[in-house]
Order: C-alpha cells, then sequence, then structure tokens
C-alpha cells in the first residue's frame, strides 16, 4: 500500500494505491496523521488507484470525516472503482461522503 500527501490549493489530496487491508491500514493511519489538521483545507482521497479496502480501512476514512466536518471542511472521494463503490454503498458510506466514481 502507498499512500502520497500533497497540497493543491485549498485542498489536502491523499492519493492511494494498493489494498488497504488490516495489515496496511496500521501504516496508512499513520500517513493520514497530517490530514487531521484540516482546519481551513478540504480533503480529497483520490482512490483512482485502490484496489481493495476492508473495514478497517473504511473506518480510516469514516474516522477523518468526522474530525473534517468538526472543522468546517469537507472531504471528498474520488476515483472510487465499481467494486469500491458498491461495498461504501451497501454500507451507507455513500450518504456521508462527497463521492466522485472513476469513470
Amino acid at each position: 500500500m502507498k499512500t502520497e500527501f500533497r497540497e493543491d490549493g485549498q485542498n489536502y489530496v491523499m492519493t492511494f494505491e494498493g489494498r488497504l487491508d488490516t495489515p496496511a491500514s496500521r501504516l496508512v493511519e499513520r500517513d493520514m496523521q497530517v490530514l487531521y489538521d484540516c482546519e481551513g483545507h478540504d480533503i480529497i482521497l483520490d482512490c483512482t488507484n485502490l484496489e481493495y479496502i476492508t473495514s478497517s480501512g473504511m473506518r480510516l476514512f469514516l474516522d477523518l470525516l468526522k474530525v473534517a466536518k468538526s472543522k468546517g471542511s469537507k472531504c471528498t472521494l474520488t476515483g472510487l472503482n465499481d467494486e469500491i463503490y458498491e461495498v461504501f454503498d451497501e454500507v451507507g458510506f455513500i450518504n456521508l461522503f462527497d463521492i466522485i466514481k472513476a469513470p
């Protein structure tokens, strides 16, 4: 699992590449800490190259969403493939996040 953080104007962008499974979640959680200081910035989680996500990975996204909302920031998921989108739909995440599916 690979992550990359960058600032894009007023947005914090983190890209994910690979499989966000339980072992990877521990490392990704550390990488995502920079996003928790998001006051004044919206967050974009670019999942274009995310192949798979487990419940532990989804928990990371949900925890970040809660913090972002408490600071007045928006959290958008982009590039979700069909399989991950279906999982997010089944658990109701599509009602919580702003989501842009992969073309």
